[in-house]
């Protein structure tokens, strides 16, 4: 928990840019995996865990931007919860921590709401993502859940995003603690990334070392041998001579804060010589990506370079052709790279993503619909205190190469033939996560090996 004064500015900051009426902000409940008493990790919602710092479940809270008046709502625990959970301090007591004098049950909060829709007084809320809270905005405000999203007040978007956007030095320092963790977790997984051992030990080595330092894991461990599959949470396979082991990582400080990293491993120690010109390529994107940052420049310009440089690459082996400017202008290269290039990164690995991506990411602008740039969550200019990642990737998806081949689409700008030779290689990429400051970039967290030799290097230290 940050200090109270800085809870207090946060609230008071957001109270005054929102013209009238209530804020209402929703805080998350437990999750049951299965039945009511075996829940899930809980998770604050981070707009809640921003404003209040409070870790409760079961929490919500009223800023009224006219009175100035805040209050958290809640239902303390009983002695029967005592006894599972031992005694718990009352909601009132941690509310006073982080400067809130003034809390009631989720009856009052009821009642309270109720005075306020008879008095056509405007109630602010944000759009929500769990289900338990659009049955509450029905509940309580008699909004059907299917409206839930549309009917969030755009005004209280835009103010979350114009604060939570911009992160403090103290906030600074939580996501470089995460991203130092995150390294570790990452070249752990590299000693350990050895023909006979499975991704599930590695996986489950790598959570460990995030757990043991306080925290959590950022989002669920991607540690696969198909880097193909962007998003691969299988982890089912053992490790064999030839294959590329490709971890997608990132610890959660204690606070909240998330470190969000990529390292490709050759699993006996060495490239071959294809893998080496693939990840050499990724490599030079992800370094002229870095190169280009700095405050003002549109991040879909840092996109498109290093793209360019993909594409280049890739005509040099002989998998692409044609004219480079056409190829990116017509989307050739998102059969080979057709995610975005990075995110905004905070409270949230995707910070913000509830809130919707044209605010956070685009500044209001709209996204393109083209395929592998709609999947750019950046396009915005950067400015300083913008924090986000930079992560280019090479895949070679076979049902996406079958598709396209089919329909012969970009036909003018991909080899096909020699495409066919790449079938199956995986994909690859690396990952590491950035601070715009006045004058550039900073890295945060130390760093992590990422030259082919480095890799090579950490592989052989065990």
């Amino acid at each position: 928990m940050f200090s109270k004064e800085t809870y207090i500015h946060r609230r008071e900051k957001l109270r005054k840019s929102i013209s009238s009426g209530l804020i209402l902000l929703l805080g998350n409940d437990e999750s049951p995996m299965n039945y009511a008493d075996n829940g899930y990790h809980f998770r604050q919602d981070s707009t809640f865990l921003y404003f209040f710092g409070l870790k409760l479940p079961f929490l919500a809270a009223i800023l009224d931007c006219d009175s100035g008046e805040e209050t958290v709502f809640g239902n303390d625990l009983t002695v029967e919860d005592f006894v599972w959970m031992g005694p718990q301090p009352t909601i009132n007591v941690q509310s006073v921590r982080v400067g809130i004098n003034k809390t009631g049950d989720l009856a009052s909060l009821v009642v309270l709401l109720e005075e306020a829709q008879n008095m056509g007084r405007k109630i602010h809320f944000l759009p929500p993502y769990r289900a338990e809270n659009k049955i509450k905005l029905f509940e309580w405000l008699g909004i059907p859940p299917v409206e839930a999203k549309t009917r969030a007040s755009l005004e209280l978007i835009l103010s979350v995003v114009n604060q939570r956007n911009y992160k403090s030095a103290e906030e600074i320092l939580e996501i470089r603690k995460a991203c130092d963790i995150s390294v570790d977790m990452h070249t752990l997984a590299m000693r350990m990334a050895k023909p006979g051992v499975s991704e599930a030990k590695i996986a489950a080595a790598v959570y460990e070392l995030a757990l043991a330092e306080g925290g959590q894991i950022s989002f669920p461990i991607i540690a696969t041998i198909n880097g193909q599959t962007l998003h691969n949470h299988y982890h089912g396979n053992v490790l064999k001579n030839g294959d590329m082991f490709l971890l997608d990582a990132g610890a959660e400080t204690a606070m909240g804060y998330a470190g969000d990293l990529s390292s490709t491993v050759p699993v006996n120690g060495k490239f071959t010589a294809r893998q080496n010109d693939i990840y050499t390529i990724c490599l030079d994107s992800h370094n002229k990506a870095i190169s280009m940052l700095k405050p003002g420049i549109p991040f879909k310009d840092v996109y498109f370079e290093s793209a360019r440089v993909i594409v280049n690459g890739l005509k040099n082996l002989g998998l692409m052709k044609g004219n480079v400017e056409d190829a990116l202008a017509n989307g050739a290269h998102a059969l080979f790279f057709p995610c975005g290039l990075g995110h905004m990164m905070g409270l949230d690995v995707h910070d913000m993503e509830d809130l919707g991506e044209v605010y956070v990411g685009y500044d209001g602008e709209a996204k393109s619909t083209q395929f592998g740039l709609k999947s750019l969550r950046l396009g915005r200019k950067l400015e300083p205190g913008f924090v986000f990642t930079i992560e280019p990737g090479i895949y070679f998806i076979p049902e996406l190469i079958d598709q396209w081949k089919a329909k012969k689409h970009n036909a003018d700008f991909i080899n096909f033939v020699k495409v066919e030779e790449y079938k199956t290689f995986g994909g690859l990429r690396n990952e590491e996560d950035f601070l715009v400051t006045q004058t550039g970039c900073e890295l945060l967290g130390k760093p992590k090996p990422k030259s082919i030799e480095d890799v090579e290097a950490e592989w052989a230290k065990w």
